[in-house]
């Protein structure tokens, strides 16, 4: 499906159906340096069980044209602006890692437009270490492989996909890589700099789940219980046997908790 969001084209996965004015809406939202495709387990699951999925490409990301945002505060106002876009009046949303904060973000200071949310990979706080947003702002290769080892869990690197012949640690470099990225060192300062992930929590006033993966070592599930905490209502939960990319690793676990909220 394809938008017009600011005067520039926006891509956004529908997973294989047409929007149905009667259904449910649910946006997808991906992480730092990524598109709409770690969704697709998950987006063609939800579009041909009664809702509307829009799994969009960030601004600078994937087949959306522009540049990517420099803020969190940035992305959750345009998210805003896509939805006008795509003419929904509300959606729920579900985040990975950067896409969480968005997703926090839009919740807070849109309510009445969120009806719930679910949040994958994230804690209240997401720094990034200086070495690796310096390598990833100079466009080192290295900043990728670090990206890509650390958000896959200890199966993952050895294998680990549900389909034979799979190889899901070099998916996530390809993927990375798609942009050459051009936009990783945006999203990794915007995500390292965002302070609003504790207020926001506290404002979120709508059915809220906090996914964590086991073995994540970037945000780790200690993290996911910390910002669930501050959810009034929201359920934590955390998945065993991966690690932060559990959209991927384990998708089908990742889908049975879904289900629940959306």
């Amino acid at each position: 499906m394809n938008l017009t969001v600011d005067g520039l084209p926006v891509f956004a996965a529908t997973g294989g159906r047409v929007a149905r004015a009667p259904d449910p809406n649910v946006i997808f939202l991906h992480g730092a340096g990524m598109d709409h495709t770690v969704w697709t387990l998950q987006t063609r699951f939800f579009a041909h069980h009664g809702r509307n999925v829009f799994a969009l490409d960030l601004p600078g990301h994937g087949r959306s044209a522009g540049e990517a945002c420099e803020s969190i505060e940035a992305y959750a106002a345009w998210i805003l602006r896509a939805m006008d876009a795509a003419g929904l009046e509300r959606a729920a949303i579900v985040g990975h890692s950067m896409g969480a904060l968005i997703a926090l973000a839009a919740a807070a200071v849109s309510p009445q437009r969120i009806w719930a949310v679910a949040l994958l990979g994230a804690a209240p706080a997401m720094p990034v270490h200086p070495d690796l947003l310096r390598e990833a702002r100079a466009q080192d290769h290295n900043a990728i492989d670090l990206v890509a080892s650390w958000g896959f869990g200890r199966r993952a690197h050895l294998g680990g996909a549900q389909a034979p012949g799979m190889w899901l640690l070099g998916q996530g470099v390809r993927l990375l890589e798609r942009d050459q990225g051009r936009t990783l060192a945006t999203d990794l300062a915007a995500c390292a700099a965002y302070d609003g992930a504790r207020d926001a929590a506290g404002r979120v006033r709508c059915p809220a789940l906090v996914l964590a993966g086991a073995q994540d070592r970037m945000t780790p599930p200690r993290g996911a219980a910390e910002l669930g905490a501050l959810i009034e209502g929201a359920r934590v939960v955390a998945i065993e046997g991966c690690g932060h990319m559990m959209m991927v690793e384990r998708p089908d676990a990742v889908l049975d908790a879904l289900t629940e909220i959306v």
